[in-house]
């Protein structure tokens, strides 16, 4: 960082190092998790159920990414820095509405308790948090850099347990679908196989 940048700032360099590299990281290992689901799984999902259980882990990384660029950047003073958090929040506090809408329009899974507590609840908390606390910090109030990098972790947080629920409901799916495939084959025989069914869809991405 620049000698120019906030001595609160300074402080929170190494936090944000981990932080920012740990977002990277996620971001690339999400794309590389629905690779694999869709290429060696066979199953296929709507994009409806895509975007709403899906595309939120990806966004969620990169705004834990963009943060810690922000907040590592060398700012000559907290305004720029607190202005530009607000921004992210407000952001995802709109992008967070849209999931909301695309989890309820969606047909290929009904989501549980925990689905809207992971996938809408806790990111629209992490994103007001940043909301606020953005807007304090350009009024230089330097106690909230602690609710920001709070909200900045649960959101990696969130990212990791929707993409390992992803793919262990994926799994499980996939699992029972195999094991009932002979059961319909026996049941639909009739002087030659049918051919077993390559996959239900992704009721949850």
């Amino acid at each position: 960082m620049s000698d120019m940048t906030p001595l609160v700032l300074k402080e929170w360099e190494s936090f944000y190092v981990i932080v920012g590299s740990s977002a990277g990281a996620l971001t690339g290992l999400q794309f590389v998790v629905l690779t694999l689901i869709a290429e060696f799984v066979a199953v296929r999902g709507s994009a409806d159920a895509m975007s709403a259980f899906g595309s939120p882990n990806v966004v969620h990384f990169c705004v834990a990414l963009l943060i810690s660029a922000i907040l590592s950047s060398p700012w000559h003073g907290l305004g720029p820095a607190g202005f530009s958090v607000t921004l992210c929040g407000v952001g995802g506090l709109l992008y967070c509405l849209a999931v909301v809408r695309r989890a309820r329009n969606q047909s290929e899974y009904t989501p549980v308790l925990e689905d809207w507590v992971w996938h809408t609840i806790l990111p629209i908390l992490a994103y007001a948090i940043l909301v606020g606390a953005g807007f304090e910090l350009a009024r230089a109030v330097t106690g909230v850099l602690f609710p920001i990098g709070a909200a900045t972790l649960l959101l990696i947080f969130i990212g990791i347990h929707n993409a390992w629920d992803t793919v262990t409901y994926v799994t499980l799916e996939r699992t029972r679908e195999l094991r009932s495939t002979p059961a319909r084959e026996t049941t639909t025989r009739e002087g030659s196989v049918s051919p077993p069914e390559t996959g239900r869809g992704v009721e949850k991405a």
